[in-house]
């Protein structure tokens, strides 16, 4: 794994936490995009080396719905960049970790991306991500 590429924080509305995080950051909000597969609205932002990706449901029945219905909001997830997902992905398999998908799918910011179960993780849910080329 190279660094953290981004954390993941699931808010119930983008037009009010956009704004909030500009403020709080004191940076503009450089991106926002909609992942159908995941049912999520996504607003990016950018502080030195490090991103932070606000997630947003599209509906009661998306991923980040349950979850700010069971936590409420917060932090979702944490995302490393990788190298080589494919080869990370087998790493990890090789070393016990629960993967939540057999292979990379596309995921927001042009990124391949790959999840690890929480409950093999202490509770955190790792994201894998690499630069689709």
């Amino acid at each position: 794994m190279q660094k953290v590429e981004h954390l993941g924080i699931a808010v119930k509305n983008l037009q009010i936490s956009v704004p909030l995080f500009e403020k709080l950051l004191n940076s503009p909000c450089y991106k926002t995009e909609q992942v159908e597969t995941e049912k999520v609205n996504t607003a990016f932002f950018k502080q030195g080396e490090t991103k932070i990706e606000l997630l947003e449901s599209t509906g009661p029945d998306g991923v980040i719905a349950r979850f700010i219905e069971k936590k409420g909001e917060g932090l979702h997830h944490i995302a490393f960049e990788v190298v080589d997902i494919e080869k990370e992905m087998q790493r990890l398999k090789n070393e016990g970790f629960v993967l939540l998908n057999d292979k990379p799918k596309p995921g927001a910011d042009n990124k391949l991306v790959c999840f690890l179960h929480p409950k093999h993780t202490n509770g955190v849910l790792i994201e894998l991500c690499m630069e689709r080329k």
